[in-house]
């Protein structure tokens, strides 16, 4: 398998981060935005919204976090990264649903606003962040994953942007429950860090 990706970007961490914990081996091969490389004919051929993560699985091409996620938990993952029942499926769905929306729209925002220095509303960011950082402690608070009583992709698909909110001006001392949960996805056996996490 290759992957085509970005070391910074927290999208592509989901997936670097996934294909450790399944054992998968991957060739990694960085893709440099500053630079154009995404906008070239040879890159748009793979993925023609030009982002990365792009996943190569020996010709099959799959681009878009989210379906490189889904693609490896069925392919490699069994029932546990994304079970099959209609329930439990729900379950890692609706908390995915949180990962592709607030996180990316607040946490993640803030974070390239604050320390990258993107251009956007970084008020609006935070603010968005903050109400997501409330409702994952709510919720770890009680329960020591996001959707079932073990990890899920819910759990990867959060993860990155979660522990890299310092970056966007959002620290997390004020998260026990967060902390506890980061801790325990760092303990996990495969678990690879990124920069800043």
């Amino acid at each position: 398998m290759k992957l085509y990706d970005l070391e910074l970007s927290g999208n592509c961490y989901r997936v670097r981060l996934l294909l450790s914990l399944l054992g998968q081996p991957v060739q990694l091969v960085n893709v440099n935005l500053g630079a154009g490389e995404n906008r070239q004919p040879w890159f748009l051929a793979l993925n023609p919204r030009g982002q990365v993560p792009v996943l190569d699985d020996d010709g099959f091409v799959v681009w878009d976090t989210l379906a490189i996620m889904t693609y490896l938990a069925r392919k490699a993952g069994g029932e546990k990264w994304l079970p099959s029942d209609p329930k439990n499926m729900a379950r890692v769905m609706q908390w995915l649903a949180v990962m592709e929306n607030e996180t990316q729209y607040g946490l993640a925002r803030a974070r390239v606003i604050a320390s990258m220095g993107f251009p956007g509303n970084l008020e609006e960011a935070q603010k968005i962040g903050l109400r997501v950082l409330g409702i994952l402690e709510a919720r770890l608070t009680a329960h020591d994953w996001l959707a079932l009583p073990h990890c899920t992709l819910a759990d990867i698909g959060c993860f990155p942007y979660v522990a890299l909110a310092r970056q966007g001006g959002l620290p997390l001392d004020d998260y026990p429950a967060i902390l506890r949960w980061i801790a325990r996805i760092k303990s996990l056996q495969g678990y690879v860090a990124m920069p800043g996490v």
